[in-house]
C-alpha cells in the first residue's frame, strides 16, 4: 500500500486545485484533466 503523498498528483484543468491519483484512473491517468465531474462539466462550458 502507498501513502497517499506518495501518489502523483495533476492540477485540474477548471479549477486548478491539485488532484492525486486513484485507482479507478489507472489505465487513463495520461487522459485526466479535471479532479471531478464537476469540473469536467464547467471545463466544457468554457
Amino acid at each position: 500500500m502507498r501513502k497517499r503523498t506518495d501518489l502523483p498528483q495533476k492540477t485540474c484543468a477548471a479549477c486548478g486545485r491539485p488532484f492525486s491519483w486513484r485507482k479507478k484512473w489507472e489505465k487513463v491517468w495520461d487522459e485526466v484533466r479535471y479532479c471531478s465531474e464537476r469540473c469536467k462539466r464547467e471545463g466544457r462550458r468554457k
